[in-house]
């Protein structure tokens, strides 16, 4: 063999595992493989409680949308279909009377004295409309339907929504020209099905609002008032005569309603006063006593 060259013989030979068996070894310990089952466990209850939080976040939101306050007076602008009208409030009228009402149902104008009762009560009949629509001047939700067209299901859909709650009333009205009517003071939402989600909608916005009702937190009680819930004043389904007061107060009988005429209301006597100088009788003649004041 020449001289420098190297020998084939002398190569240390090289280990089995090749390189896998030097990383081994330089590595002092196996590889272990990823977790990947704990992370797909940890990863999906990571996306579940966010989804929860999520929906949780979403339905405040919706709910907080239909709440009345300051910022936003009168949430029911943002559900399609209410009709709203301006109406004074405090015109009242005797159980005699009747009012030409400009809406049917009415959602406001001169009522009844006598409220109808209004905490959660469905009526089986329909109820003089004078005395329903006091109660929407006291913060009430009215649903009225009419009773050829929502029946079985249905009805018991819209009983749900009103039984036992507080400024809820609910009442059949023949001849209705939609299936379901909800009525708020100056507020009105006809509608096809029980199930229309703008029906949860109307009552969270209007009910005890007091940005929209005149006298939101009014009595529904009808203790000592005269109304009795288990035998109301019915209905009236003939339209009023040429005498009915006018939506405007004309014919009311109370006194706020007839200062608004224009008419001067003298103050009720107290016994041991004197009348107004106006309604005083004239002196006798020969007496000499003064004119009255002017």
């Amino acid at each position: 063999m020449a001289s420098g060259t190297k020998s084939k013989g002398t190569t240390k030979p090289k280990s089995k595992n090749g390189a896998k068996g030097r990383s081994r070894s330089s590595a002092g310990r196996p590889t272990r493989p990823k977790p990947w089952g704990t992370i797909a466990a940890v990863l999906a209850v990571v996306l579940l409680a966010g989804g929860v939080f999520t929906y949780a976040f979403l339905e405040i939101n919706e709910k907080e949308q239909w709440v009345a306050s300051e910022e936003n007076p009168d949430p029911s602008e943002n559900i399609d279909g209410v009709k709203r009208e301006k109406y004074e409030s405090g015109q009242h009228v005797t159980g005699a009377q009747r009012v030409a009402y400009d809406q049917s149902p009415p959602f406001g104008g001169p009522h009844d004295q006598a409220w109808a009762a209004c905490s959660g009560v469905v009526y089986d009949t329909a109820v003089r409309t004078e005395n329903m629509v006091h109660s929407l001047e006291h913060g009430s939700v009215w649903i009225a339907y009419n009773p050829d067209q929502v029946k079985g299901g249905d009805l018991d859909k819209l009983k749900g929504k009103v039984e036992g709650q507080p400024y809820m009333m609910m009442s059949p009205w023949p001849g209705l020209d939609k299936p379901i009517s909800l009525q708020s003071w100056g507020h009105q939402l006809k509608l096809d099905k029980a199930d229309d989600t703008r029906i949860d909608e109307f009552i969270r916005s209007l009910r005890e609002n007091q940005y929209q009702n005149p006298e939101p937190g009014g009595r529904c009680d009808v203790d000592g008032t005269g109304f009795d819930p288990a035998n109301p004043p019915p209905f009236v389904a003939e339209p009023p005569g040429d005498d009915a007061v006018k939506m405007d107060g004309t014919g009311a009988v109370d006194e706020s309603a007839q200062e608004m005429q224009g008419q001067q209301v003298p103050p009720p006597a107290t016994e041991g006063t004197a009348p107004p100088a106006s309604e005083q009788p004239p002196a006798a003649s020969g007496t000499g006593a003064p004119p009255p004041s002017q």
